[in-house]
């Protein structure tokens, strides 16, 4: 089975929360068989910033539901939704 590589935007509730703790929760959240390979910071507007990690996972049933679902679950998360995808 491959891997693929998905980068997901997640937007913050409020341009309050600090991203550098909200980054650290969501590399806490990833599900077994998951990882970070890195993180990017989206100006989106009136000093709201969204983080997009770019996450590897298994190509198998399911995809990056299960890392959505996890990274949904983390205080201070608003929405999440997957940018790109590509195998790796």
């Amino acid at each position: 089975m491959g891997k693929v590589a998905a980068k997901i935007k997640v937007m913050p509730q409020s341009p309050d929360i600090d991203l550098d703790e909200l980054q650290e929760k969501l590399e806490a959240s990833l599900p077994e068989g998951a990882q970070i390979n890195g993180f990017e910071r989206d100006d989106v507007a009136f000093g709201l910033v969204a983080l997009l990690p770019t996450v590897i996972v298994a190509d198998g049933a399911g995809g990056t539901e299960v890392v959505e679902e996890a990274f949904g679950e983390v205080e201070g998360v608003e929405s999440i939704s997957v940018e790109n995808v590509g195998r790796v």
